[in-house]
């Protein structure tokens, strides 16, 4: 059957049911934000009657809702509750497990996964390491989110708000010698987390011990917790640290989407409805002289930054 592919990459069948799939995601993916009919045509290289009557007809099974003041579309009830029916059947845990397998076969050290309580993080899973030296956590064991790269990829994944108030009521315990106790570092550590999605840690929980780990979201955003690889400290050189943090960050970022995460995508400008484009087209027309007078000057003051 033939197939459209959009340029947001999915595939969809040009069948009926395909294209409104693909309206559905559409607008799930510029949520919250309201799109309007020439903007799905747009995107979905369909014509604009096709889109209308799609948009039309979820209308009324109440997957979409239409705005009269702005001609616009969002998702509605009907989508939401098929959405939470969804959320409710993934089991976080399995979904996880099969990337904790994978990331055990890969590197040969045991997989971990924390779920975040509060202020405090479980661990829920891990696959062990094949080696007759390797690393075991306590599982149902709590932790504080202040030491180790479980705790520091929660803990960055966290608003700064949020990062603030916990070390506002929370003193930096040491461990271990290598426990951060500084603000002004676990700050520091904290934004090079979020640079390079993951966290690090060598001996900081447990003298010896070296691990890696990535937060997992939710579909909402919230944290979940994270996933970690972790072994003895000699077995983790600085090559493998950075390797083994890529391989979790990618599989967090998978589980991300298995749950039904999406990262905030950077808004597209919205295309003008037929009612304001006589007004871009005068407000463009209006600028044109004054745009090519300045043109040369502008590229001067490019160059010279």
């Amino acid at each position: 059957m033939p197939v459209i592919e959009p340029a947001d990459g999915h595939r969809y069948t040009t069948s009926g049911l395909g294209r409104a799939l693909a309206v559905i995601d559409l607008l799930a993916e510029r949520s919250p934000d309201m799109v309007g009919v020439s903007t799905v045509a747009r995107e979905l290289d369909l014509p604009k009657a096709v889109a209308h009557r799609i948009l039309k007809e979820l209308t009324a099974n109440q997957f979409v809702t239409f705005d009269e003041g702005t001609r616009r579309y969002r998702l509605g009830s009907g989508a939401l509750a098929v959405g939470l029916a969804a959320l409710r059947a993934i089991d976080v845990q399995a979904v996880t497990n099969r990337h904790m397998r994978r990331l055990t076969e890969a590197t040969g050290e045991t997989a971990t996964l924390s779920m975040r309580q509060g202020w405090v993080r479980v661990y829920t899973d891990q696959v062990l390491s094949p080696h007759e030296i390797r690393m075991s956590v306590t599982l149902g064991s709590r932790h504080s989110l202040l030491a180790g790269s479980s705790s520091k990829a929660i803990l960055a994944a966290l608003p700064d708000a949020e990062v603030a108030e916990y070390l506002a009521g929370h003193e930096l315990v040491p461990l271990t010698a290598a426990t951060i106790t500084s603000v002004e570092q676990l700050w520091a550590d904290l934004r090079q987390v979020r640079e390079q999605g993951y966290a690090v840690s060598q001996g900081e929980r447990q003298a010896g011990a070296a691990s890696v780990a990535a937060a997992i979201r939710l579909a909402s955003g919230e944290v979940y917790g994270s996933l970690s690889l972790c072994g003895p400290q000699n077995r983790f050189s600085p090559r493998l640290l950075a390797e083994y943090g890529d391989l979790v960050a990618d599989a967090a970022r998978q589980v991300s989407a298995e749950l039904g995460y999406q990262p905030a995508a950077t808004p597209a400008p919205a295309e003008p409805e037929q009612g304001d484009r006589r007004r871009v087209a005068r407000r463009q027309a209006a600028r044109s002289t004054t745009d090519q007078s300045e043109s040369s000057s502008a590229e001067v003051v490019v160059s010279q930054k």
